[in-house]
């Protein structure tokens, strides 16, 4: 059985005491034992402040991205190394907000990708089209290469250790989430193409996903989770999300 798993993705929102207050209101709400696994992803100057909110609670720490450099003179770059000694559990990579915004090609996210695996971490794999390649009938195509290029690198076995994360371009931050039946199908595909192996990985979606959504997308057989934008800054939101997965 893949375990569902929930990640909030802050991105470069809050401040210490607006941090302070959902990480508190957050682990009173999801306080005890659950089936679902949650993560939250704050911006890299409050991974200190969540880790240590965070020891003796059931929810885990995420970063944001990470550099392929191990260590040395690479101004304003995180290491894995480092990520690993604050206690992150997962990473995220290959956002499209880096894909788009910092020009991040296929073989930096494959790198990435190792260098989290290296560091004991597990990566989220984030892929993605635009509405223009959905328009033009391009989506499995695109996300084929997205995907495919970490597993010419890694290999499925290397792919295995992490996580997958399904976000459509034209969904994120638009309110415009994929309906359960687009994601599933998408969803599908990915595992399909990564044969037997792809069973055991988890796939999550991420794209404007709200308390009153996520229960359909979770009733789809291939959807095992959420990586959570906009909602997962509201503690209570957030929550619901987590619960619809349970």
């Amino acid at each position: 059985m893949r375990r569902r798993l929930i990640v909030g993705n802050w991105k470069m929102c809050g401040d210490f005491r607006t941090n302070q207050k959902r990480l508190e209101d957050l682990s009173s709400l999801w306080f005890g034992v659950h089936q679902t696994e949650v993560s939250v992803s704050p911006a890299y100057p409050y991974l200190a402040q969540a880790a240590g909110m965070l020891e003796n609670t059931n929810i885990s720490l995420c970063a944001q991205d990470v550099s392929t450099r191990e260590n040395g003179a690479f101004t304003g770059e995180v290491s894995a190394a480092m990520l690993a000694d604050m206690g992150c559990r997962y990473v995220m990579v290959g956002h499209s907000e880096r894909r788009h915004y910092h020009n991040e090609g296929y073989d930096l996210i494959a790198e990435k990708f190792q260098a989290v695996c290296e560091a004991k971490m597990i990566p989220i794999l984030c892929l993605g089209e635009t509405t223009a390649d959905r328009e033009a009938d391009r989506t499995f195509d695109v996300i084929g290469r997205q995907l495919l290029k970490v597993v010419n690198a890694c290999g499925l076995e290397g792919l295995a250790k992490g996580v997958v994360a399904y976000e459509p371009i034209w969904a994120i931050g638009t309110g415009r989430a994929a309906t359960p039946e687009q994601a599933q199908d998408v969803h599908s595909y990915i595992r399909e193409i990564l044969g037997p192996e792809g069973e055991q990985i988890r796939i999550l979606y991420g794209g404007s996903v709200k308390p009153d959504t996520a229960e359909g997308l979770f009733a789809k057989k291939d959807i095992d989770g959420a990586l959570v934008g906009g909602a997962s800054l509201d503690a209570r939101d957030f929550v619901a999300i987590c619960r619809a997965a349970e």
